[in-house]
């Protein structure tokens, strides 16, 4: 750990205790990064889809390594001057020393956050027992506060992810999760208004994640910020956005022999210079 290590960390933990709702984009690589950066935003943080899919692997059944992970979580924290938390995923293991270790690898990669998850990558029991779930995050919690600066560590219920809309059931975990220490509670897969403001409601006066992007939850920055959410992450879906045009572009070409596409690309000097300075 380095000073430039606390102060991220600092800073981070600091736009969670503020009021007011912040948006923590999800670069997939250095360059995507950078780009965020410039944009504005105030931190980043990783995600676990969007570098399976640069890699050309699937994301959420343990196909992309810790080492991996971790590996590129690197390569962001060091194309900016902006704090980054990690998609930790669900520790990369099923026991709770192994959370632990993963926090600790996390911060000795750059991260000052990260989320550890209640999915298990099992396909016949996707999430795992309450009680496992508990003490994972304890585990994790336990890990994080060992630092020598304040690691914002958040968890996740992934309940909604994986075909189980148990409302009653991820909160239960998430205020276990807070109970157990978690700086951030994170459901992924809430559609509704309400679903939205029963998490917060329940694990008040923690702060809330919302990931959009998704195709479903339309909401504005300024709807989600009535409803009570501090943060919102955006997953894969940056990702998606940059992958879905060239994805088209290169089926314009081979199908039909088209360049319409470039268009509306943004000129090769802005890139140039961004990723020159």
């Amino acid at each position: 750990m380095n000073n430039k290590q606390a102060e991220k960390a600092a800073l981070l933990a600091q736009l969670h205790q503020r009021s007011g709702i912040f948006v923590i984009p999800n670069p997939w690589d250095a360059g995507s990064a950078k780009i965020l950066a410039h944009l504005g935003f105030e931190a980043l943080a990783t995600t676990s889809a969007g570098l399976a899919f640069s890699l050309a692997k699937p994301d959420g059944d343990g196909s992309v390594s810790r080492s991996e992970n971790l590996a590129n979580a690197r390569a962001i924290v060091d194309a900016t001057p902006l704090p980054v938390a990690g998609d930790l995923e669900n520790g990369y293991g099923d026991d709770p020393d192994t959370c632990a270790e993963t926090i600790r690898l996390a911060a000795a990669a750059g991260l000052v956050g990260g989320s550890i998850e209640d999915a298990s990558n099992d396909p016949a029991n996707p999430i795992y027992p309450f009680e496992s779930a508990v003490r994972r995050v304890q585990a994790a919690v336990k890990a994080a506060r060992s630092l020598s600066f304040p690691f914002t560590l958040a968890a996740r219920a992934e309940n909604f992810l994986h075909g189980r809309p148990d409302l009653a059931d991820t909160i239960r975990r998430l205020q276990a999760f807070a109970e157990a220490g978690a700086d951030v509670l994170f459901a992924p897969g809430l559609t509704t208004a309400d679903e939205i403001s029963a998490v917060v409601r329940a694990v008040a006066p923690k702060p809330v994640n919302v990931v959009m992007g998704l195709s479903k939850g339309d909401f504005t920055l300024d709807q989600l910020a009535s409803l009570g959410v501090r943060r919102v992450s955006l997953g894969s879906s940056l990702a998606r956005a940059a992958y879905g045009p060239f994805w088209k572009a290169a089926e314009d070409i081979r199908r039909q022999g088209s360049f319409g596409f470039a268009k509306t690309l943004t000129p090769f000097a802005e890139f140039q210079k961004l990723f020159g300075s």
